[in-house]
């Protein structure tokens, strides 16, 4: 994975509390000018100096540590700013800006288990740290049907991203490379499940094996649904699908010519491409909702 998940410093706290060691969660709950991380940012730090996430490109993360071990020994929550309005000032952000912290020692293991709980049954969470709460959302997950290099590449690269990942390829084509899954039929589509936090990605270049897989992966609750093609390729897709009876609201999430880079003919290129339009549609829906980096006060 290319950096930590927000999950991760849950889980780095949850696994200290197994083996009995103490550990500091750290959120950022406030932001003055400009900041390299938002609201809601959370980093963990244990006794023994593990620790996981951050809140600058490096400039800070040393003092931090320090600070939550000097939590962790105290044994009550503390606010700091570090920046701009900071009583460090031998600690200053490249930004110029200031950002609130919120240390919590060894915060309640039984609502940490519970929220990883939800996470790994893929529902969203919450966890009220003193008069914070902070929402979590499910990893993005990508189900992906192709050919070939483009699917493989795509699968590759979002591993590495940090993505949950199932894929299926034509079981003619070698499909247990990079545990991509065969595909035995162009007429059933395997047992898959779709929610909220699901994109469905059709990277075909041989079209027949859309004309039933792909209505059905429509009826699958999701948050994206694409498949590669040139315009006209999609718009001939779009009058199939409807000559098919495929209801029109289905019909309309359909996206074609995907990926933010137009008319791209290489795998890695595509793959890349159409990595970056998930992780923005999933970061957009996420934050439409309320959930994707939110920290808030309660109120009295």
């Amino acid at each position: 994975m290319i950096a930590a998940h927000p999950v991760d410093a849950l889980r780095l706290i949850d696994e200290g509390a197994h083996a009995g060691i103490g550990g500091v969660l750290i959120t950022l709950t406030g932001i003055e000018r400009s900041s390299s991380r938002a609201i809601g940012t959370q980093m963990a730090v244990l006794a023994d100096g593990r620790h996981v996430g951050s809140f600058s490109g490096g400039c800070i993360e040393s003092a931090i540590i320090a600070e939550a071990i000097e939590v962790l020994a105290a044994g009550a929550p503390r606010q700091v700013r570090y920046g701009i309005g900071s009583p460090y000032i031998d600690v200053r952000l490249p930004c110029g800006g200031g950002i609130d912290l919120l240390f919590m020692p060894n915060p309640d293991r039984a609502a940490i288990a519970d929220a990883l709980a939800r996470l790994d049954r893929r529902e969203p969470a919450t966890l009220q740290l003193g008069d914070h709460i902070q929402h979590y959302v499910p990893r993005l997950r990508l189900v992906t049907l192709g050919h070939g290099e483009d699917v493989l590449a795509l699968v590759r690269l979002a591993r590495v991203f940090g993505l949950d990942v199932e894929a299926y390829a034509p079981n003619d084509e070698g499909a247990d490379v990079d545990g991509v899954l065969p595909l035995v039929s162009r007429t059933a589509l395997p047992t898959l499940t779709g929610d909220a936090w699901t994109a469905f990605v059709f990277v075909f270049h041989d079209h027949d094996w859309e004309e039933f897989l792909l209505p059905q992966a429509l009826g699958l609750r999701g948050f994206y649904y694409g498949a590669v093609g040139s315009p006209r390729t999609h718009q001939a897709r779009l009058d199939a699908l409807r000559a098919a009876g495929v209801p029109g609201p289905q019909v309309d999430a359909l996206r074609g010519s995907i990926g933010l880079i137009p008319a791209t003919r290489h795998p890695a290129t595509l793959a890349l491409s159409i990595l970056a339009e998930l992780v923005q549609h999933y970061e957009a829906c996420a934050a439409r909702n309320g959930w994707v980096g939110r920290s808030r006060e309660l109120q009295p």
